[in-house]
């Protein structure tokens, strides 16, 4: 697919698309639209029109050297590969990849490591501001050393005859 310029404005000529005139002299002229066409006819100078790209080149409102430039160029010529270079781009890309994977990991780990000491930090304090809504034991603990964050609940074992019994 070949994307041409408008010989007026500048802009991308789609195939399919635009006017094509041809002079006596054989020279081609390549338009986007009717407009460019028209102004053409009327044998008006893009670069003092203020909406055409050439007016905007020569007054400083666009970027004379702009890299897209030269993406725009033709490239008619193919281009040599080497092929041990291509191979080693792909292996270096395969590694990259793992690498930045691992590094994603890392970075993850790192974060998540405190986290489960902050949580047990906020939720003691948490405990310790809203322990008025927790309702007091009627039977006093058995160990006075158990504190706040270490509860232990015990759970009376059935003997045998009962286990049997049901």
């Amino acid at each position: 697919m070949r994307l041409e310029k408008c010989w007026f404005c500048s802009s991308t000529v789609y195939p399919g698309h635009g006017i094509q005139f041809v002079r006596n002299d054989a020279k081609i002229f390549r338009f986007c639209r009717s407009k460019c066409h028209k102004n053409f006819k009327m044998k008006r100078n893009p670069r003092k029109v203020k909406w055409a790209k050439a007016y905007r080149r020569l007054h400083g409102k666009e970027m004379t050297q702009d890299s897209t430039s030269e993406y725009e160029r033709k490239r008619n010529r193919p281009e040599r590969y080497d092929r041990n270079l291509a191979e080693n781009t792909l292996k270096a890309i395969k590694k990259i990849d793992k690498v930045r994977v691992a590094r994603a990991e890392d970075h993850h780990k790192n974060r998540m490591k405190g986290k489960k000491s902050m949580e047990r930090k906020q939720d003691a304090k948490e405990l310790e501001q809203n322990i008025c809504m927790i309702k007091p034991r009627l039977v006093p603990l058995e160990d006075p050393s158990l504190t706040l964050l270490k509860i232990k609940v015990k759970v009376p074992q059935q003997s045998e005859e009962n286990r049997m019994e049901e």
